[in-house]
This record gives structure tokens, C-alpha cells and sequence, in this order.
């Protein structure tokens, strides 16, 4: 398990060329959860990217998979312009972790892997986007006023019955086949992100997690804690306890995004 970054309040998001600019507060978590002893998951926060990734294969290689993810995310920093990222940057970055996991994999016969999902800061026509991203079952959601809805779309076999009208979404989770993955980073296997650019907005709300947490919790339950007002960090150990007192059976991770716009500046007296 790798975790990158920390929590952070009252971050300042400039736009380049606007005088105007938003504020991003932020919170991540990962716990092991009930059942299992290794954390596979891995996280990464601070801009300009937010990342969850859930690692897959033997002898801890899910570990250093997602691991190896966050760590090629993590050096995007470097490639940012004001905080921002060009989207192909993705590409290349998840490109690397791929070779480096199946560098890593190169003596285990099932491969290792890891799915991967979360947010990066873009400038789309010269506005502020989060470019979500994902490749596998962990998601997305998005909530503002009261809007609640998940971004991105599970690569799964289950996901793909349901698409197609051959199982209901309610009995998605107990479908026996509901952990396996149609896409992921390594397995010997170029990454296929699909991309989603969401404007930047004052009272977005953004939570990246890993299946575990949906494994315990249904939309409705995530909707209600995410429009209870509770700060990033508040929200965040919220859905993490209610994970594991919901049974816990996998590794748990979850990132909380907030955005505000920043308070006006005092104007001087003249007094």
C-alpha cells in the first residue's frame, strides 16, 4: 500500500489570466478493512491529481502494482503548468506503470495488475476541469446541490450484463461473478482510460473510492453522507467507518474533493 500526499484545507486553485480562482479542501483514507491483511489499495492526493487504486495478483504483487500507479501519478507534478496538466500526460504516466508492473510480474504466471480511478486538474477553452478518469470497478461520484451521481462507468462483467438488460442493476453485487474486471493497468495490457471533463464549480463535491467502500455501501447510503455538510476530512472518516462496521471484506479507500470559491479580499479602510 502506497499513500501519496495528505490531507489539505484552504488550497488556492488559480486560473491563469482570471483574477478569480476557487479554493479545494481534500481528504484521503485507506484502511485494510475486516478481512483481509495486506492493503492492496493505494492512494494518491494533491494536485494536480487524485488518484485510488485497488491492486490484483499474488505473492503482494497487488500491492506494489497500485503502488507502482500512484507513484507514476504522483510524478506528474513535475509536468504540471500552474497546477494544471495536459490529459495526455494520463496516457504516458499510466503507459509507464503498466511496464513497471509487468516488470515486477515478470516471474508470476497470473501477472499482476491494479484498476485506477480519480481526478486530475485541466484547463479546457481556459476553464479549470477535473478530468476523471477510470479503468476498472473503482468509481466516482459527483454531488452538488443535491445532484448526485457517479461519474464513471465499471469495466466489469457485471457491468456489461447490465448494460445489455441480462441482470438487474440491485443484484449487481451478489452476481458470482461481480469481482471480475474487464480492464486493468498491467496484466500484460495497454491501459484504456475513459476520460470524463467535469467544469471545476463552487460547492462540487467529488469522492473517489475503491470497491470496497461500494461493496458495503449503495448509492443511497454514499448520496446521504456526502450531502450531510461535514467537512472533506469529516466526510471522509464517515465512509470509512461505515465501511467497516458494514462488514469490512475488503481493503477500503476513499477520497473526498471539495471545491469553494475563495472568499473575497477585506477591502482596506479609510479609517
Amino acid at each position: 500500500m502506497s499513500s501519496v500526499g495528505r490531507d489539505r484545507t484552504g488550497y488556492r486553485l488559480s486560473v491563469p489570466g482570471r483574477r478569480r480562482g476557487y479554493v479545494l479542501d481534500w481528504a484521503g483514507r485507506s484502511d485494510v478493512g475486516r478481512k483481509r491483511t495486506v492493503n492492496e489499495d493505494s492512494v494518491l492526493v494533491g494536485p494536480p491529481v487524485f488518484a485510488v487504486a485497488d491492486g490484483m495478483g499474488g505473492h503482494a504483487a497487488g500491492d506494489r502494482a497500485s503502488a507502482a500507479v500512484v507513484e507514476r501519478l504522483a510524478a506528474l507534478r513535475a509536468a504540471a503548468d500552474h497546477g494544471y496538466l495536459e490529459p495526455e500526460r494520463l496516457d504516458e504516466a499510466l503507459g509507464a506503470a503498466a511496464a513497471d508492473i509487468d516488470e515486477l510480474a515478470a516471474h508470476i504466471p497470473v501477472g499482476a495488475g491494479t484498476t485506477v480511478t480519480g481526478a486530475f486538474l485541466a484547463l479546457k477553452d481556459g476553464e479549470p476541469h477535473f478530468g476523471v478518469f477510470n479503468i476498472g470497478d473503482s468509481r466516482v461520484y459527483r454531488y452538488s446541490d443535491d445532484d448526485f451521481r457517479r461519474v464513471t462507468r465499471d469495466h466489469s462483467v457485471v457491468q456489461e450484463l447490465v448494460d445489455a438488460g441480462l441482470l438487474h442493476a440491485d443484484d449487481a453485487e451478489g452476481h458470482p461473478e461481480s469481482n471480475v474486471i474487464t480492464r486493468a493497468v498491467g496484466f500484460r495490457e495497454t491501459p484504456q482510460p475513459d476520460v470524463w471533463m467535469l467544469p471545476v464549480e463552487p460547492g462540487m463535491r467529488l469522492l473517489l473510492c475503491s470497491d470496497g467502500l461500494t461493496k458495503e455501501l449503495d448509492d443511497r447510503r454514499i448520496h446521504g453522507m456526502l450531502a450531510g455538510g461535514r467537512s472533506a476530512a469529516e466526510t471522509a472518516d464517515e465512509l470509512m467507518d461505515a465501511a467497516l462496521a458494514a462488514g469490512g471484506r475488503d481493503n477500503v479507500t476513499v477520497v473526498v474533493i471539495d471545491v469553494a470559491a475563495p472568499a473575497p479580499k477585506p477591502r482596506a479602510s479609510n479609517a
